[in-house]
């Protein structure tokens, strides 16, 4: 082979191997993203298939990397779920939040606007929403959890030392309202009822829960 031929073949290689290395580099595990990307992975996996279907080790292979890379992140399943519900809380706490402060200052409208972003979650989302509510082990997680609660509980002082919603002990009304939601959802991802009486619903909860009379 003259010198020329090797220097060309040697071109290839290297540029292949550029190539090949690139397409490694655009991963999200090279650019220290693979927690983030599993846990995307993860909760499409389990909106899509159920959470008998995750597994770290399907979910190396669908982000194209090493069977053993996931547990730098996830010593185990149960650590994935409680990531998982932790990042579950985390967003549900975040939507709610921003309907909130989007409603503008009148009470109802916040409530409204609250319990509407809440059954939205539940409903795209049900099978997280069940994990999120299950899942006791993480440490982490009751941190998110405290957050989304502690939102909640705020509107409800508020509501209450407006005088718009009955008095008595927050918390339990706290739950209560979580309670009225998850129910409202739980009929929509059922069929129970049509997915189009979600707001109607959502407004009727929210005039029994500010001392008024349904129509």
């Amino acid at each position: 082979m003259t010198q020329a031929g090797a220097s060309d073949d040697n071109h290839v290689v290297n540029g292949n191997m550029s190539v090949m290395m690139g397409g490694m580099n655009d991963r999200p595990y090279h650019h220290g993203h693979l927690r983030t990307a599993l846990l995307d992975e993860a909760e499409r996996t389990l909106r899509e298939q159920g959470i008998d279907a995750l597994s770290l080790r399907d979910l190396a292979r669908q982000a194209g990397v090493s069977h053993a890379a996931p547990r730098r992140h996830f010593a185990d399943r149960q650590a994935l779920l409680d990531a998982l519900a932790e990042a579950g809380f985390t967003r549900l706490g975040a939507e709610v939040s921003a309907a909130i402060d989007g409603a503008g200052k009148d009470y109802r409208a916040r409530l409204e606007a609250a319990a509407t972003a809440y059954v939205r979650f539940a409903t795209a989302d049900a099978a997280l929403l069940q994990l999120m509510f299950s899942v006791k082990s993480s440490k982490a997680l009751p941190e998110a959890a405290v957050g989304l609660f502690a939102t909640v509980s705020n509107l409800i002082d508020q509501g209450q030392q407006a005088g718009v919603l009955l008095p008595g002990d927050p918390d339990r009304l706290r739950l209560l309202l979580i309670a009225t939601l998850q129910g409202v959802a739980a009929l929509i991802i059922s069929d129970a009822v049509a997915g189009g009486q979600a707001d109607a619903l959502i407004t009727d909860a929210v005039t029994l829960f500010t001392r008024g009379d349904l129509p």
